[in-house]
């Protein structure tokens, strides 16, 4: 179960955001005081600069996002944990050791107070699970009616780990890949309650970070795995499909061995929707040397978040540039790239 920090919400002057926390002025200030820097606090932070100065000793992975999902709040989480794990997640893609993070928000005008606090209560303890920190970020104000409650940008910054040899060019024809837990969730949880589609289910969003899985992976495996990773918006056929036009080789996956909770299935087939074009947030692809597969798969299902980890497929000659999926009668059909958005909004 997942437990998230205890935080008194502070006193605040206003009970909703207005456009004079947004003046850079006396409201903002006292809005980030008893807020942002008051529950995220770490020395990096209380300097109050316009940026950070940081330590690094080798090689750096950088990468940044925006996060405009909605609803802001969901089964399993919100869009504050969901950024920090988003951008965490990222980083480790690469092969690194996130380390800091920056954090921008543009808020609308009647935000309530207390789903303010509720997103920074979710930052907070998302940061700590990944042993990340905020080292500088952004406040703006927008009018009412012209934003959708909050969105957040995040950027991340992680060193690149001494074991890490994660280049697609290092992909090769022969190479399993693995998924690291079930997929679909995410995009199925957000569904259950968007106005208009809300639906009865247990089913909770898989976000979460990924980087102390991927750490302990190099630490064993290193130059063994090609390629991390997350197939988020767009789902796993959609990122397939990158890997297998970048490599111009094709990528054959059985059905039979997608890992996928029985609700989600269900609630796919209900609504018309392909799981493999179903975003995922806590979910991996790990393409991996052969004969190290079974072993790799064998090291994941000892964590907590990758326990359905499964090779689902392997990198061939033939299709070239094509995803190809065989089902348990042995028929085959390609799996193309995602036309359009399938789920919206839903990161």
């Amino acid at each position: 179960m997942k437990m998230q920090l205890q935080c008194p919400m502070p006193k605040f002057e206003f009970d909703f955001i207005t456009l004079g926390h947004g003046s850079g002025g006396l409201l903002t200030n006292k809005l980030l005081d008893s807020g942002v820097f008051n529950i995220l606090k770490n020395e990096k932070l209380d300097k109050r600069h316009d940026g950070a100065f940081l330590q690094f000793n080798g090689e750096v992975a950088f990468s940044t996002d925006s996060f405009v999902i909605s609803p802001i709040f969901f089964p399993g989480g919100n869009i504050g944990e969901l950024a920090i794990n988003g951008t965490v997640n990222d980083v480790a893609m690469c092969g690194a050791i996130p380390k800091y993070i920056s954090l921008s928000f543009i808020l609308e005008e009647g935000l309530p107070m207390t789903e303010f606090w509720d997103i920074l209560v979710g930052i907070k303890d998302a940061c700590d699970k990944a042993g990340v920190i905020v080292v500088t970020g952004d406040t703006k104000v927008v009018d009412k009616g012209k934003g959708d409650k909050i969105f957040i940008n995040t950027t991340g910054i992680g060193e690149v780990h001494p074991k890490a040899k994660i280049d697609i060019l290092n992909i090769k024809v022969g190479d399993k890949i693995i998924v690291s837990n079930q997929i679909a969730t995410h995009g199925i949880a957000i569904l259950s309650v968007r106005q208009g589609l809300e639906f009865e289910t247990t089913i909770k969003s898989d976000t979460t970070n990924l980087n102390h899985s991927i750490v302990k992976l190099l630490d064993e495996f290193g130059e063994a795995i090609h390629l991390f990773r997350d197939p988020t918006r767009g789902g796993l056929a959609s990122t397939l499909n990158e890997i297998a036009r970048d490599t111009n080789t094709g990528i054959v996956l059985q059905e039979n061995k997608l890992p996928m909770d029985k609700q989600v299935k269900g609630a796919c087939e209900i609504l018309g929707l392909d799981p493999l074009y179903t975003a995922n947030e806590g979910v991996f692809i790990a393409i991996v040397k052969a004969n190290k597969a079974e072993a790799i798969v064998e090291k994941m299902r000892s964590f907590d978040n990758c326990c359905y980890a499964t090779i689902i497929g392997e990198v061939v000659e033939n299709y070239s540039k094509k995803v190809v999926i065989t089902n348990t009668m042995g028929g085959k059909r390609v799996v193309s790239m995602q036309v359009g958005e399938q789920l919206p909004r839903i990161c």
